[in-house]
């Protein structure tokens, strides 16, 4: 049978490619964004009391009403706004289906979706399902930030989303209060949806504080804001995010989500509803949790010949290796796991055109004995 395939140019996504080398090389994989510990155990009891006390069917398809009354009245601590738990909340089946269900009910077409490389690889493929063309906007290195000009100039009377992403994967950057402000600018009169992508949005760093753009009145009220569940309580096995919007943006995603997933593993909304309701401060202790920990990886490939670039959120580090290689990094990484031991993702994989830098992505979401492990392997680089 002849197939013509809807995403010609998608294969297996480098994440895979790179963990099941990690695998074959017995590796330590700093690649793949997870961590290997455990969530609190507090979160864990309360999912094995879920479980034990039967409360295993289908969730309602917006999600459960007591979890997303505890995500209203989080994101009323963090960030001083009231969502409407009924109305505005809907628990996906992690941040991935939250970001293909919005686009799908979103996007027609023809439309164009802004994305700004490097990006996270789901993005695109979830545009070209829709029948829509992504218009790809590069950072500025090494600070990946955002060039407001050529954002300017990328938008056209067919765009109908731009797409950010703070605290941002794979760089570590962050938006500023004065950056939304310039995004406001751009889409005001207009008829364009922001699509935040905030799965990072407790993880950061060095006093910072995470602007969301829930606390931009302007903003927020043209937005779906994207979170998740896997990357605070440390559980992305569990796969449960959740998505934020006014009322009219809320009812288009939920006509897409029903049909996707419809509701998401209910064991788990129970738990995660109780571990917010008892102890509401576990994401405040996150900045300093896993500071602690990009901390620890600087100084133990500090003796290298990497160059570190600064990371302000998330827990990725992006390394220069020029100094080590002229390989292009695909080439690297794959020396790196094969002969080195150690498993890394290459830069290049998240833009549509990859500039010329020698750069790869380390995760160090992981233990000290992880994170040890992997520099002994590194030393001498």
């Amino acid at each position: 049978m002849q197939i013509t395939s809807k995403l010609p140019r998608v294969g297996t996504t480098i994440f895979t490619v790179m963990s099941q080398l990690a695998v074959q090389h017995q590796a330590v994989n700093l690649g793949q964004g997870f961590p290997d510990f455990d969530g609190p155990p507090l979160l864990r009891e309360a999912l094995a009391r879920a479980m034990a006390e039967g409360k295993n069917q289908y969730a309602p398809m917006t999600g459960i009403p007591k979890l997303r009354q505890q995500i209203s009245a989080k994101i009323a601590r963090c960030y001083g706004r009231h969502v409407d738990p009924d109305a505005e909340v809907t628990v996906t089946s992690g941040a991935t289906e939250a970001l293909f269900c919005a686009i799908a009910a979103l996007v027609r077409p023809g439309d164009e979706v802004v994305l700004l490389d490097p990006c996270y690889d789901s993005y695109e493929p979830a545009v070209e399902l829709a029948g829509a063309r992504a218009v790809h906007v590069p950072l500025t290195l090494p600070a990946f930030a955002i060039d407001w000009d050529r954002l300017r100039a990328a938008i056209s009377p067919r765009t109908r989303m731009i797409l950010i992403n703070s605290p941002h994967n794979p760089s570590g950057a962050v938006l500023e209060r004065a950056e939304l402000d310039r995004l406001a600018e751009l889409v005001r009169d207009t008829g364009i949806v922001v699509l935040s992508d905030e799965v990072y949005e407790h993880i950061i760093f060095d006093g910072r504080e995470h602007q969301s753009v829930l606390r931009h009145d302007e903003l927020a009220a043209r937005s779906i804001v994207v979170s998740s569940f896997g990357k605070t309580y440390h559980c992305t096995g569990w796969k449960v995010g959740y998505a934020v919007a006014p009322p009219a943006l809320s009812a288009e995603f939920r006509k897409v989500h029903q049909y996707v997933t419809f509701s998401t593993f209910t064991p788990a909304q129970w738990a995660l509803a109780e571990v917010l309701e008892k102890d509401p401060g576990h994401d405040v202790a996150l900045p300093a949790f896993y500071q602690a920990k990009r901390d620890r990886f600087a100084g133990l490939i500090a003796d290298t010949r990497f160059q570190r670039l600064p990371v302000a959120g998330a827990y990725f580090q992006i390394v220069d290796y020029s100094a080590i290689s002229a390989d292009d990094d695909r080439t690297f990484c794959e020396w790196l796991v094969r002969e080195r031991g150690v498993a890394a993702i290459p830069v290049s994989a998240f833009y549509e055109t990859a500039p010329d830098a020698r750069l790869v992505r380390f995760c160090f979401a992981k233990t000290d004995a992880t994170l040890e492990a992997a520099a002994q392997r590194l030393a001498g680089l």
